[in-house]
């Protein structure tokens, strides 16, 4: 519990534990999507997922999930050279922030 403004150790232990809990959740709502690598950030028990899978397909992979978590907001955002681009969403599921990354080469995804 959270008093006098200090976490404690309690405190972050209880947010890994509610965000592996929702994590099952989330994977056992959707068994046929494919692998992603998740991670339980250590300030609040968020959850990210990066889609690691190989370039082409990468895109593909990050809309399922997207659609999946039914995600509040999403962004893509070039890097300042145009590639690779940045794909991020977002949402609330259980009380949990959850977000899925990835970073696509549109050349990778278009087969040049």
């Amino acid at each position: 519990m959270v008093t006098g403004g200090w976490i404690t150790q309690a405190d972050r232990s209880r947010w890994q534990q509610r965000a592996a809990g929702e994590l099952a959740v989330i994977l056992a709502a959707h068994p046929d999507l494919p692998v992603l690598a998740w991670t339980v950030t250590a300030s609040g028990g968020a959850l990210s997922g990066q889609v690691l899978a190989p370039g082409k397909g990468r895109r593909v992979l990050f809309a399922q999930w997207q659609r999946a978590l039914v995600s509040d907001e999403a962004a893509e955002t070039p890097s300042r050279t145009g590639t690779p681009v940045y794909l991020h969403a977002r949402g609330v599921r259980g009380g949990v922030m959850v977000s899925v990354a990835a970073t696509v080469f549109d050349d990778e995804e278009d087969g040049r």
